[in-house]
């Protein structure tokens, strides 16, 4: 059996890896006969084989599924109908679950295959069905049956109900067996005595299965509100006939637990979890409330209390209590989640019938307690209530008279338990401590008795209760109005948090720790680089948790990634203290380096974070930091295309930041590594436009931080910009790819014109450039070039053209690049300072007011009309242009609403003022060339001369703003 185990799993190994390759270049391993042999043999050994081996071939067999059914593997469907029929029904319905999983979650018009399945075989299931629950003592193997029938049918519902079983007959059909299910008992005889292998057993699986289904049903169709129209008959049906019914049988298993029976955990936690969905419908609530007395204070609220079970895990195994009680999937098995969420529920829905007296049981049980002398005392009730108060908590800081008997609760009954000689209760009253921090206490000598009540419980000997203490503390120090109260201790803080840390991987901590360096901020630069060191050791402990542990939902890489943020969150704090980063850096390294590779996919985006910090706040990128360059580089390459915007900044600070060894550095060549990337990512067909948008943003890096030093690279980039601008649909990618030619332009406008000559698409390229700055939205705003930085790279890109010798420019050409440098300036100030347009009229600025319009086309003898024929006429040649250079153009279709400001690099246009710019350069003009200026001058109308003669104004304004704030800069740095 060793021997055939091995075998099993290095073909299951096999099959995943070769059988439908990743990589459709890879060389392919089945021959097409190996192929067949495999499907036409796998089905038969399937229900030969021992459980041991089935699972193995379970695996084959959801790979072969997944990859060939129903193109390759059309006879799989009659093999199983067949067989349902036949003495094979186990491994008939073993492959069906299978083959029904591979659309348990797939969208609507992929689940087309689904219909087929439920069609051809749902019948039969139901016979079969049938057939098992009539069996008067059935045996074990028929529970395995109807287990997987229950999956089966659970896949084809998950997502979406197929349409053969809204009819009601159909329907009801399938509801008598599985009400069946749910209303018998579970057999006595061979259920294992062993709570782990009991909550396994066959037939609890079955019920379990029961209820998952009929809660799914439950929440598709127990409120009317929610459902399609058109199954809205089905909804009221399945209310009127079934939802009651259900309700009553979770009721008859709930009641189990009342008389000490078992039931289990996922068991509980689903029945509650549809009794807390009938809360708020009329006709349910109206069946529960007759029950409601008995369910809330004899089986919900013990649920609720501590138990022999957790007494022995906090005795046996702290470090899984601790576990247990922060994991998110431990939540959607626990009953004592379900009870707490059942409680809030109804107090938030039916509060004015249960919350008062469910406080008042509350509040006996505080009395009985406080009451009982300690060795009576009912500690296991007592824990229970304050997690009670603390779950209610929301709910009681907004409800008189609740709310201003907040202090004086937790006064008189939680504080008193820091000091229980009971460590859960010392840990619940932190948990419930904190619950409340936030509340305004009339004395802040209680907020202070609280702070320091949680600080001592970062000593306290058992290890939950300092799990929960740190925990509270975060709401404390986010609390805390006078930082004094904390600073005194903080090394004490930190210390007690490091030490848990080395003992616990939870996120919380971690979060706890996050907050105290945001709340400090650079208070924290002396413990900055013990911080670093600590999280730094944290992180490899849970990586190296992480990897012996394959679980997805591992508590130890989500604590990674919380370290992480904590090193941001640092890294942030001390960001105006660059010598600093000198010193983490070390210790940050190697995290960069190991997790900028294949092994970092989960972690990567937050190590970028990183390197983004550590590379632009540094005083200098050290040549141990550009070693990671080639790392970013070659994961965009292989995998990380998704991460593309977040390398992008660290990318840019290198180019930035570090401008000398990115152009004089060899060995790597860096210039040449990052044509490599953007050429390689611009030429690809198969990455959509949104997926390339930080490659041009790159060449504009590049062009603006080495302005006449990469002559070389200007053609290159140009020419794979045009080759992607051809194919482009979205105008936001359009307007990044034309943002690179005006870079390119104000890099050089004389290099620049003449590649754009040779490749014979000057007109082409400026159509289209003008085509997108005329766009207007219905409001009147721009539709393209939206950004601030955007409409400045443009006026930088089109004054340059205006210095250009008349040979090289013609003046048709001088004047329409004047006007539309004028018209973008108007937005750009309007933009830059649109409460200062709201609140000033501009002194003329803006001339295109109707009255203003209308008097100056009557004092220029203009008729409103023809000029606005004109316009349209002229835009429309425009259009038709535009269209020829790229005729897919589906700008009406392209939402760019949410591409705001809010991504700004810095740059080193920042230094650069639009309007200085522009008339320096037209002064220059005129300077240089007084007859073509004045040609120039002569054929502006009104309106245009308006607006040329209010940006001078500006300009001038802005130059003596510029000056004054360089005055003022020298004279704040010179004490210093």
């Amino acid at each position: 059996m060793a021997v055939r185990q091995v075998a099993s799993i290095h073909f299951k190994n096999f099959i995943a890896k070769n059988w439908a390759p990743l990589d459709p270049n890879e060389q392919q391993k089945f021959l097409q006969s190996d192929k067949d042999m495999v499907r036409d043999h796998i089905l038969v050994f399937v229900t030969q084989v021992p459980p041991l081996l089935r699972v193995q071939l379970g695996e084959c067999l959801k790979t072969i599924i997944h990859a060939d059914y129903p193109e390759q593997w059309p006879r799989l469907l009659d093999w199983v109908k067949h067989n349902l029929q036949d003495q094979q029904v186990y491994g008939a319905l073993f492959v069906l679950r299978i083959l029904a999983r591979k659309y348990e979650f797939k969208s609507e018009e992929e689940r087309t295959p689904v219909h087929r399945i439920v069609e051809e075989t749902f019948p039969h299931l139901l016979n079969i069905f049938n057939r098992l629950v009539q069996i008067d003592k059935p045996a074990l193997e028929v529970a395995d049956l109807i287990k997987l029938i229950c999956k089966i049918f659970w896949s084809s519902i998950y997502l979406e109900i197929p349409k053969q079983l809204l009819d009601p007959n159909l329907f009801n059909a399938w509801m008598m067996p599985f009400l069946n299910v749910l209303e018998r008992p579970v057999p006595l005889e061979g259920q294992p005595v062993d709570p782990e292998l009991r909550k396994s057993w066959g037939w609890w699986k079955v019920k379990k299965w029961t209820v998952h289904i009929l809660n799914r049903l439950y929440t598709r169709f127990g409120d009317l509100k929610l459902r399609n129209p058109e199954n809205r008959a089905f909804a009221q049906m399945f209310q009127k006939n079934y939802a009651g019914k259900i309700l009553e049988c979770h009721l008859n298993l709930l009641g189990v637990i009342r008389v000490g029976g078992y039931l289990p955990d996922r068991v509980t936690n689903l029945i509650l979890q549809y009794l807390g969905s009938s809360i708020s419908k009329n006709s349910m609530y109206t069946l529960l409330q007759p029950q409601i007395d008995v369910l809330l204070f004899e089986i919900v609220f013990p649920l609720m209390c501590f138990n022999d079970n957790d007494q022995k895990l906090w005795e046996e195994d702290p470090h899984e209590y601790v576990r247990k009680g922060y994991d998110i999937i431990e939540d959607l098995y626990s009953p004592r989640t379900a009870s707490m969420d059942f409680v809030c529920e109804l107090v938030r829905k039916r509060g004015k019938e249960n919350l008062l007296k469910f406080i008042q049981f509350i509040v006996e049980i505080f009395k009985r307690y406080d009451e009982a002398p300690v060795e009576y005392k009912p500690y296991r009730q007592k824990d229970g209530a304050l997690l009670a108060v603390g779950a209610l908590c929301d709910k009681l800081k907004q409800t008189e008279p609740y709310k201003s008997e907040l202090e004086h609760m937790l006064m008189q009954h939680v504080f008193p338990e820091f000091r229980s000689p009971v460590g859960h209760l010392r840990a619940k009253a932190a948990w419930v401590a904190g619950q409340y921090a936030r509340i305004n206490f009339s004395d802040q000598n209680n907020f202070r008795l609280a702070l320091h009540s949680v600080v001592s419980g970062l000593c306290d000997p058992e290890l939950p209760v300092r799990v929960d203490s740190v925990f509270a503390l975060r709401s404390f120090v986010e609390a805390c109005r006078d930082l004094n109260e904390i600073r005194p201790i903080l090394p004490q803080l930190l210390d007690e948090i490091f030490k848990l840390m080395n003992e616990v991987e939870n996120e919380d901590l971690v979060f706890t720790l996050e907050t105290i360096v945001d709340k400090f901020g650079e208070e924290m630069a002396p413990f900055a680089l013990g911080l670093c060191q600590n999280l730094a050791a944290a992180f490899w402990r849970c990586m190296n948790t992480s990897e012996a542990d394959d679980e997805a939902d591992d508590p130890g890489a989500l604590a990674a990634v919380g370290c992480l943020r904590a090193i941001s969150t640092i890294l942030e704090s001390v960001s105006r203290l660059p010598q600093l980063f000198v010193q983490i850096e070390p210790t940050l390294l190697p995290i960069m380096r190991r997790m900028l590779t294949t092994d970092g996919q989960e972690v990567f985006e937050e190590v970028l974070e990183i390197v983004s910090y550590m590379t632009f706040f540094s005083p200098t990128i050290s040549l141990e930091m550009w070693s990671l360059w080639p790392l970013m580089i070659e994961a965009l390459a292989d995998w990380a295309i998704d991460f593309f915007p977040n390398i992008l900044v660290p990318l840019d600070n290198y180019i930035s930041r570090g401008t000398a060894h990115f152009l004089t550095c060899k060995e790597p060549d860096y210039q040449q590594s990052l044509w490599n990337m953007i050429s390689s990512v611009m030429a690809d067909k198969n990455l959509e436009d949104n997926d390339i948008e930080p490659a041009p943003k790159l060449i504009e890096v590049v062009f603006q931080n080495c302005r006449g030093q990469v002559d070389h690279w200007v053609e290159p980039y140009l020419r794979i910009t045009l080759d992607r601008l051809r194919r482009t649909e979205k105008s936001r990618l359009k307007c990044l790819l034309v943002q690179v030619i005006a870079n390119s332009v104000y890099y050089n406008a004389v290099l620049t014109l003449s590649i754009l000559n040779k490749l014979c698409v000057t007109t082409e390229v400026f159509n289209l450039w003008f085509h997108l700055l005329q766009q207007v939205k219905k409001s009147g705003l721009l539709a393209n070039f939206k950004r601030e930085h955007d409409k400045k790279v443009c006026c930088l890109g089109l004054t340059s053209l205006l210095a250009l010798p008349g040979e090289q420019f013609p003046g048709e050409a001088l004047e329409r690049v004047f006007k539309a440098t004028l018209d973008l300036l108007v937005a750009y100030k309007v933009a830059a300072n649109e409460e200062e347009v709201e609140d000033d009229d501009m002194d003329g600025f803006q001339t295109d007011d109707e009255d203003d319009a209308d008097a100056s086309d009557k004092e220029m003898g203009v008729d409103a009309e023809d000029e606005d024929e004109a316009d349209n006429i002229r835009l429309q040649k425009l259009a038709a242009q535009a269209k020829a250079f790229h005729p897919t153009d589906n700008d009406d279709s392209d939402s760019d609403d949410d591409f705001s400001d809010d991504e700004e690099l810095l740059s080193p246009i920042d230094e650069v003022d639009p309007f200085v710019f522009f008339v320096d350069t037209v002064k220059a003009l005129q300077a240089s060339d007084p007859i073509r200026f004045q040609n120039l001058t002569q054929t502006l109308d009104f309106h245009f001369q308006a607006l040329a003669n209010s940006v001078a104004q500006h300009a001038e304004q802005r130059r003596a703003e510029i000056e004054k704030e360089k005055m003022e800069k020298a004279s704040a740095t010179a004490p210093s």
